[in-house]
Parts: structure tokens; sequence; C-alpha cells
């Protein structure tokens, strides 16, 4: 009921304030007094205040580039187009444009719904008349939901997830692999070989089975050097001071009768080839799984384009 005398823009300026909070009502609480006499001054001060013509344009592109998103129901993308075209009031656009822009954004199944209640094209009918048939078209898909239907899958479809598990698999399997031949690869402390652990080493038993002749009265078997020998001297052929050639020299040669040379293990490869082995696989399954994982994409790309 409106009071006698008092005109509809008289209402509008008294209760504006009481729509305001926070900066929006600092601003209107600084102007100077009787700077705004008339409602049309108030919306072009506020426009210009808090809607500027950068933030208007970006609402209005927001607004010709609305679409409706998969899954989404045809009363909550109208209920966002609403909350859009109301950020934005000045918007300066048609409502046979907006119908046009929501129309345009439809998904085909909401839209082919629509061509089929209305009877005719919505674009045939009048602005108003459009835009009341869009909203009972919005609340009645609100009253009654829709079942979503699973899409069918093809044959030719990649599970990327299955693909990725098993990769981090056959990594873990081919990790757990080299730690256990790096386990199993341990070298003899004595001899440096690979093929048998330390209390196996073969020289541990050679060195075993002197000790127990020497032990037992058997002599060690040596050659003798009779510099006395009748015919060609066999001692001073083999005797390292008198050899031709490119034979090993031997420091122990001065040493008396009796002595034994000591044990000089024989140099063998290191043992980081293994390491080096271990490291090339890994570098090998690293690079394969790259490759896998690019062709799961260009598979997974060229599926989604079929």
């Amino acid at each position: 009921m409106k009071p006698p005398g008092i005109t509809e823009e008289q209402i509008k300026l008294r209760a504006f304030p009481f729509s305001l909070k926070d900066a929006a009502k600092d601003w209107l609480y600084y102007l100077p007094a009787g700077t705004i006499t008339t409602w049309a001054q108030v919306k072009k001060k506020f426009f210009k205040k808090f809607f500027p013509v950068s933030r208007g344009a970006s609402l209005r592109k927001e607004i010709c580039s609305i679409k409706q998103y998969p899954g989404e129901s045809l009363y909550d993308y109208w209920e966002r187009f609403n909350k859009l075209c109301t950020r934005c009031p000045q918007y300066q656009i048609s409502e046979q444009l907006l119908i046009q822009y929501f129309y345009e954004g439809l998904q085909p199944s909401d839209r082919s719904i629509i061509d089929a209640a209305s009877g005719e094209a919505l674009a045939n009918k009048i602005p108003r008349e459009a835009w009341l048939f869009i909203e009972s078209m919005a609340k009645n898909s609100q009253q009654f939901g829709f079942r979503e239907s699973n899409p069918t899958r093809r044959v030719n479809e990649v599970e990327t997830s299955s693909i990725q598990q098993q990769i981090s698999e056959l990594t873990s399997f081919v990790r757990q692999l080299a730690v256990g031949n790096m386990h199993q690869a341990k070298a003899c402390g004595i001899c440096i070989n690979v093929g048998h652990p330390t209390d196996s080493c073969p020289l541990l038993q050679e060195d075993g089975a002197e000790q127990v002749n020497m032990a037992g009265g058997v002599p060690v078997p040596r050659r003798p050097y009779d510099p006395y020998s009748s015919t060609y001297n066999p001692g001073w052929r083999d005797h390292p001071n008198f050899s031709y050639g490119n034979k090993p020299h031997n420091s122990f040669f001065n040493c008396p009768p009796g002595f034994q040379q000591p044990w000089q293990p024989k140099a063998q490869p290191s043992s980081s080839s293994s390491g080096n082995s271990l490291e090339e696989i890994v570098k090998s399954l690293a690079t394969t799984t790259t490759q896998l994982q690019q062709e799961t994409r260009t598979l997974v790309t060229t599926t989604a384009q079929l």
C-alpha cells in the first residue's frame, strides 16, 4: 500500500540506503549533501563507482559465451545464467539476444527437448514468451530429475590407470630383481672373484694343502738348480738372471732355500661392472616406460578424436 502523495521514485530513494553495506554504504555516507536528488542520478553514480567499463565488458563476455556443463541440469544452467545477468545490471543486451546466447549454450539433448516441447522454433516466439517458456521448462526439470546414462565404452578405448599400475608393478619387480642380483654377486675378499664366497676361496684350500704336506713330512717338490750338471744345465737355463725373452721378473730369486714366496693375488676386474649393469637396466627400464607412456597418450588422443 503506497501512501498518498508519494511517488515510486521517492520510495526508491528512501529505501536505497538500506540495501547497501560495507564499502557501498560508506560511499553513500560520504557523498556531499544534495548530490543525489533523482533516481537516475543514483543509478548513474552507483554504476560509475562499482561497475566500471572493464568489469562490464568482462561480464558481458561471460554472458555471450555461456555454455551448459556436461551433466548439468537445465534448471542449474538457467539459474547460473540468471545470476550472471544479475551481476551485470548494465549489460545493455536485449532480451532476444540473451535468449539466443542461452539457447546456443545448451547441450544437444536439452535443446532437442525444448524444441519438441515448444512445438516450433524458439526463435519464432516473441522474446518475453520464449523467456517464460524456458523458465517453466527449467522449473519442471528441478521437480523431476533425470537419470544419467553411463556412456558405452568402445573397444578401442584405453584404461590409462591400469596401464600406469602395470608399469609401476613392473618397475618395482625389476628393482627387487636387481637388488637380489647385487646380493648374489658379492665378490670374494681374497681373490676379488665374484664366483665364490670368501670362505670357499681356492687359494685358501691350496695354502692349507701345502701346510698339511709340510706338517706331514712331505716336502713341497721344487725344481733343483744343479750348477755342476754334466749336460746342459737346466738350473742355469731356468735361472732368472740368465733368462732371455720377455719372462716376468721375480724379485725373490735370491731367497735362501726353503723360503716360501708370499702369495700375491691376481688382478681381477673390478666389481663395478655389476653396478654399471644395474644402472643400464634402470636406464633401459626408464626409457621403455617413457616410450610406453607416450604411445598411451597418443592412443588416447587418437581414440578421443574418433
